[in-house]
């Protein structure tokens, strides 16, 4: 019989890994839904065909019912209050963390799980909301072989597309990855966002500047330009990359940089655009949202737009 699932926290990503572990994963019960605001669990509940999920309020009494709890949040407070909640119930349980966190906080978390009898597999993931729908996210899973190998079910061919295995490593190594992997990602937006300014007060136009992007750096490169000559990166009302979790995870970049005595210079660069987009968007602000606050430096109106 497999087992019983519950997944707690449905941002952007958690809605889609939530509704392929159902389509596909090794599950023969309805996976049980909590979120913060019980309507969006009801909501996305609705969404899949009956008996699927399951919408549930009580996060403790759902981790009593449950034998593997996967947690997926924005943020290091939203993750250790999950963990503080369902302690009680973690023990010969699994608990799989998929949220991008301070390595630290990593630590600390799995160390009260193992206290409290459960087992821990620290599995943060690369993959924009898109690919989190299309089960084409990449795993990244760090702890003991055994708990990762009863993790690895629900990833490959289920929620991802791939896997790197740290099986038998400490699990503040896969955050280590995941925080300095996503600093690669401020990088590029950085770097697409400069490209087509100078394209435009060059004269050149953004046009021939995106046909080379889409050629040679087919893919998320391909799509971030799209965002921004779209519009994409000012005009939705829920971002797909909000600017706030950016920040987060810009600090705990610079915090893994200091401790090593060192300076991610090109981070900085980002870093105080993605402080312009917050100035400019509020809480709506996404990190395509660079694109503006480059364009503000440049003398042009943060939207491209007329």
């Amino acid at each position: 019989m497999a087992p019983c699932i519950l997944w707690a926290g449905l941002g952007n990503m958690g809605k889609g890994m939530v509704k392929n572990i159902a389509a596909k994963g090794p599950v023969d019960s309805p996976i049980l839904v909590y979120n913060r605001t019980a309507a969006r669990a009801e909501e996305l509940c609705a969404s899949l065909p009956s008996g699927k999920t399951k919408a549930v309020t009580s996060l403790p009494g759902a981790a009593a019912e449950a034998d593997i709890i996967f947690t997926c949040v924005g943020d290091d407070a939203a993750v250790t209050s999950i963990v503080e909640s369902i302690l009680p119930s973690v023990k010969n349980k699994l608990v799989v963390d998929c949220s991008t966190i301070h390595p630290d906080t990593t630590t600390s978390l799995a160390s009260k799980i193992l206290a409290a009898g459960g087992e821990f597999v620290a599995c943060p993931v690369f993959g924009a909301p898109a690919a989190a729908d299309a089960g084409a996210l990449i795993c990244v899973l760090a702890g003991p072989a055994a708990s990762v190998a009863k993790a690895k079910p629900y990833c490959t061919g289920v929620i991802a597309k791939a896997e790197i295995d740290m099986s038998d490593k400490p699990y503040a190594t896969a955050l280590r990855l995941k925080v300095l992997g996503n600093t690669f990602i401020f990088n590029m937006v950085e770097q697409v966002a400069e490209g087509h300014v100078a394209a435009e007060k060059t004269g050149m136009g953004t046009e021939y500047m995106h046909q080379f992007i889409e050629l040679l750096f087919p893919g998320v490169y391909s799509a971030y330009s799209n965002r921004m000559l779209s519009g994409d990166y000012y005009q939705r009302e829920r971002p797909l990359f909000q600017v706030d979790l950016a920040q987060k995870d810009v600090r705990h970049a610079k915090s893994l940089a200091q401790s090593a005595g060192l300076k991610l210079g090109n981070l900085e660069v980002a870093a105080a655009h993605l402080n312009g987009v917050k100035e400019h968007m509020g809480v709506r602000g996404d990190i395509a949202g660079i694109y503006g606050a480059v364009r503000e430096e440049a003398g042009l109106k943060f939207e491209n737009g007329p």
